[in-house]
């Protein structure tokens, strides 16, 4: 059986949370307290950080690498593109968005308001820019859920959390985030504390 160490508000956790949900598989998620993690955390990986998913002898970090093993180990349903050049796109996709904006994040909790309030703004145009594609599109890659959806979501989830407040340009992001929000899996693999986040 997989476990995953998981952030019981990390949105990297949750997006392997949701994959883990989607594939509707056996599992074991252990909570993890950001502010007082267990020891064994930092003895499976070196970096002392959630997600961790441990199968067996194998350890993964990292939630895009441990989400794509998820995907190839159990291809129902499947969330990466079958073909290579779809695939490769996705990649740079989920790339980017760790570049454009995950990588914010940081910036976004710090107690400096004006690094905090820069970083914010950053999220906020880059997610401006991608919205004009859901007038087209239900999901990312087109009608299909996939792991460019799953990616996405946890920072969806989170804007109000984190102060972020999108232009009326943004409506068809909004609507496109409340279609993932309403998918079973999506409301399954919430931990308390992150359904917390949005009343």
């Amino acid at each position: 059986m997989m476990t995953l160490y998981s952030g019981t508000t990390c949105p990297y956790s949750q997006r392997c949370r949701i994959v883990l949900f989607e594939k509707g598989m056996d599992f074991q998620v252990i909570d993890v307290d950001m502010t007082n993690k267990p020891e064994d955390l930092a003895v499976i990986n070196p970096y002392n950080r959630v997600p961790v998913l441990v199968e067996r002898d194998l350890v993964l970090y990292e939630a895009n690498i441990i989400n794509e093993y998820i995907d190839e180990r159990f291809p129902h349903p499947q969330l990466m593109p079958a073909d290579p050049v779809m695939r490769a796109r996705a990649r740079l996709f989920l790339h980017n968005f760790e570049d454009q904006l995950f990588d914010h994040i940081a910036d976004i909790e710090s107690d400096n308001a004006k690094v905090a309030d820069n970083a914010r703004a950053i999220v906020r145009d880059n997610l401006t820019q991608i919205a004009p594609i859901f007038n087209k599109q239900e999901y990312m890659l087109g009608d299909e859920f996939s792991m460019l959806d799953v990616a996405i979501a946890p920072l969806l989830w989170r804007l109000g959390h984190y102060g972020i407040e999108l232009p009326k340009q943004a409506a068809p992001l909004l609507k496109y985030a409340e279609r993932i929000f309403s998918r079973p899996a999506y409301i399954e693999a919430m931990t308390p504390s992150e359904k917390a986040m949005r009343k």
